[in-house]
């Protein structure tokens, strides 16, 4: 099967990736189910990708639907050490306007119906998530928007806390005022359990951000609706698209190290020789280093 060094999955309205060049298709599937849709590999300024749309192209499934395992495991199936999630969210934050950019530093999940580790029914680890995304891979995100955004007319904000919900439904007035008093400054719907999940499968993550809306917080403009949000994206898709792709070629050409890649040395309380059989299979993969 087509290896790949880096993954990027898709968020509402990113159902594919121009830049990617002799893309191949694979249904997979993994011990956790089959991903969200098929993964598309090829090749982006001479790196090995893989890419998913993490509703399925046509947007048909629900935050709460999401495979989330099977879709960190499918991308650890092809190699994948560096995952950029691609994600609309909600601003929580003034300075922080529709059609610019974040890229999170922290989350803080709120999510309830998610099953959120690989491990369980007799394996064991506890992996840290006090620095849940890979500097080096938000470095690269921040420099590839650099060098796309040369008219300046999209903000970066780098750093800040993703509060992730459970939807579908939007936020409550009351809710959305909680979020901010949380310090949170972008909500969205998807990127938890996945940045879990990537860390558990030392695969090295981060998030690139677009403001779509003011969530129902702000008490000058319009509360968020689907329409809204998917409108303001689509505003914003060639650019993401663009800082995607020079992020590919930053990472292909440095290959940083990053603290997930080696997120189970001190995480696996459960050593393999102790896992039952059953256990061992369903986890192989996970649990195999970063090659």
């Amino acid at each position: 099967m087509q290896q790949a060094l880096i993954g990027v999955i898709g968020g509402s309205g990113l159902y594919h990736m121009e830049a990617l060049q002799n893309a191949t298709e694979h249904i997979l599937d993994t011990p956790f189910g089959k991903p969200s849709d098929v993964i598309v590999t090829g090749i982006v300024h001479d790196v090995p990708i893989a890419f998913l749309a993490r509703h399925g192209r046509g947007h048909r499934l629900i935050p709460s639907e999401i495979p989330y395992r099977a879709n960190i495991h499918a991308m650890k199936q092809l190699g994948v050490r560096y995952l950029i999630s691609m994600s609309a969210v909600g601003s929580l934050r003034e300075e922080m306007k529709p059609l610019d950019m974040v890229l999170p530093d922290q989350f803080i999940d709120l999510t309830r119906r998610r099953v959120n580790t690989f491990f369980g029914d007799g394996a064991v680890a506890h992996v840290s998530m006090a620095q849940p995304v890979c500097a080096n891979v938000v470095d690269a995100l921040a420099r590839a928007f650099n060098e796309v955004n040369l008219t300046q007319s999209v903000k970066l904000h780098r750093g800040g806390t993703y509060v992730c919900i459970e939807g579908p439904q939007f936020s409550t007035q009351a809710e959305s005022h909680w979020y901010r008093s949380m310090g949170a400054s972008v909500i969205g719907m998807s990127n938890m359990p996945e940045a879990k999940l990537a860390r558990e499968a030392q695969i090295a993550y981060a998030t690139l951000a677009m403001v779509t809306d003011f969530d129902c917080w702000h008490p000058r403009e319009a509360h968020v609706t689907a329409e809204m949000a998917i409108g303001n994206l689509m505003k914003n898709a060639r650019r993401a698209q663009q800082i995607a792709a020079a992020a590919i070629q930053i990472i292909g050409n440095e290959r940083p190290p990053s603290i997930a890649h080696a997120a189970l040395a001190s995480a696996l309380v459960t050593q393999p020789n102790e896992m039952t059989p059953e256990s061992f299979d369903r986890l192989s993969k996970v649990i195999s280093a970063a090659s």
